[in-house]
């Protein structure tokens, strides 16, 4: 028969209690351990998994603490963290804490409470709160998306993103240009993506440009569609998100322009749906489960004591499909 905690207790002259506390790390006397130890050495007994890692202060659990759910971007990321983590024998534990910074601070306070071995922070801003709640454990973290000299992270190259946009639609000789950008101000990828493009603008000394906020839904870009056609006549509308894209073509159809004869879209992240509207979005590829599979690689590397690059930029690549037409040869 197999060994158990009521064999152990009973060999080492001890309560059942006692054997538990030993196992999770709590205190008993120096006496009282050598008795258990000889115990389960001698009877060959193997905790089980969770309590042998509370013992030893840590577990296989890692937590990911993301704004939101609904988003391609997340989710694709997710499913990389979690197939990766899963080879390495290790289990996630999600936290989502719609885009509430209250909400991050309590998710990270509750994952280290748990004894987790790591943890995968997606925040649109790292605030001193942040950094404090962090810094009470010596948990590794690793921020997605954010670069912050205090913690580890991985980001996706969103100012080169911005750029390639740009050149290939100053290439495709496009001059009236809107861009649409995401009203967050504190999500600096989409900030990093308007960057790449104005600098891409100011290099080729592009200056008619106009600028328009969404919502990072469809249906908030749709409403800003109606917006661009009352005030501006472009012949491209570059958009920081696929979702936006998506709507701008939504309500460019619905208003009888054909896409790209008339009104040129192009967006980024190429999205599952990317490939599946008519016509097919022209994008800039972010390679979200790749990159979930490489977080979840160092922040093992952190665990075991390995040496992990403090900043790792992830390349992304312009995808040309139907949504862009050529105006001219450019210059």
């Amino acid at each position: 028969m197999k060994t158990t905690i009521a064999d152990i207790a009973s060999i080492a002259g001890v309560a059942k209690s006692t054997v538990s506390r030993y196992l999770n790390g709590g205190y008993v006397s120096e006496q009282t351990g050598k008795k258990i130890c000889k115990a389960i050495r001698d009877t060959n007994y193997v905790p089980n998994n969770f309590a042998q890692s509370l013992k030893a202060k840590k577990n296989n659990l890692i937590g990911i603490i993301v704004p939101r759910l609904d988003s391609y971007a997340n989710s694709r990321t997710l499913a990389g963290i979690d197939e990766r983590l899963r080879e390495l024998g290790y289990q996630l534990i999600i936290s989502c804490t719609g885009q509430k910074v209250k909400r991050e601070i309590e998710s990270i306070e509750n994952l280290i409470n748990q004894r987790i071995s790591g943890i995968i922070l997606i925040s649109g801003k790292i605030s001193d709160k942040h950094k404090k709640a962090l810094g009470e454990s010596d948990i590794p973290v690793i921020l997605l998306g954010q670069k912050n000299d205090d913690f580890y992270c991985v980001m996706h190259n969103d100012e080169d993103a911005g750029y390639q946009m740009g050149s290939y639609i100053i290439d495709k000789g496009h001059r009236n240009i809107c861009y649409v950008d995401v009203d967050k101000k504190d999500v600096s990828a989409w900030s990093r993506r308007k960057l790449g493009f104005q600098k891409c603008m100011r290099d080729n000394n592009i200056d008619s440009v106009s600028f328009f906020e969404s919502d990072s839904t469809i249906e908030g870009a749709i409403k800003i569609e109606k917006k661009i056609l009352t005030t501006q006549k472009p012949t491209i509308i570059a958009c920081a998100t696929d979702n936006i894209a998506i709507g701008i073509i939504k309500g460019l159809i619905k208003r009888g322009i054909s896409i790209p004869k008339d009104i040129s879209v192009i967006g980024i992240g190429d999205y599952e749906v990317a490939r599946m509207v008519t016509p097919s979005l022209t994008t800039i590829h972010y390679p979200y489960k790749s990159c979930g599979k490489l977080l979840a690689e160092k922040i093992v590397d952190l665990i075991t004591g390995n040496d992990v690059e403090h900043d790792t930029i992830i390349p992304v690549k312009l995808v040309e499909r139907e949504s862009v037409s050529i105006i001219s040869k450019g210059f």
